[in-house]
């Protein structure tokens, strides 16, 4: 696990060896960060960018966004060895002032905060067999979204995804077992 390119290109990443955390593979996260860069469909730029990372495991999503440029980071994650290494990983790469931790699942997420700004990217990594997320998008929409914005999702390829399809999908890759839907909200 490693940050793919930018500033803190080649910088390992600690992470859990359990089976609760699914890591996004490196390929996988290199693939997503080729398409937003380089797709003529996505206006969103990493680049200055304000992201939220939700279900953020370990912030290998986020700190990726980091090192390529993104001006600020929020990370929701609960799950206790995950925000452990998460905050390693955030003291390792010296990057305090730019991320802000929210110790909450996602449900009070939601219900306690508000808004915290608009953001331009939103990256969605719920457990596999988590059904649930797509009760957020719709405060997502109201609340949390750029007018530029793009919203990822990273789900099994074999999942449940009609109710992502009612969004307007921009993009949608396949790589291994893993399917990345990438969304506009409005």
């Amino acid at each position: 696990m490693r940050i793919i390119s930018g500033n803190f290109k080649n910088k390992k990443l600690n992470f859990p060896k359990s089976l609760k955390t699914r890591p996004l593979k490196d390929n996988v996260k290199e693939n997503i960060f080729n398409i937003i860069e380089h797709s003529n469909k996505i206006d969103v730029k990493i680049k200055n960018s304000q992201v939220l990372d939700l279900y953020a495991g370990i912030g290998s999503f986020g700190l990726e966004c980091i090192s390529r440029g993104a001006k600020r980071i929020s990370f929701v994650e609960d799950d206790k060895v995950a925000l452990t290494n998460l905050k390693m990983n955030i003291v390792s790469l010296n990057v305090e002032k730019q991320t802000s931790i929210y110790s909450l699942n996602i449900v009070n997420f939601f219900k306690d905060i508000k808004s915290l700004g608009k953001f331009d990217i939103v990256f969605l990594d719920p457990p596999y067999k988590n059904n649930d997320f797509h009760n957020f998008l719709e405060i997502l929409k109201e609340n949390f979204l750029s007018k530029k914005h793009i919203v990822l999702i990273h789900r099994e390829k074999n999942s449940d995804n009609n109710v992502i399809k009612k969004f307007s999908i921009v993009e949608n890759k396949i790589y291994g077992r893993s399917e990345i839907f990438f969304l506009r909200l409005f």
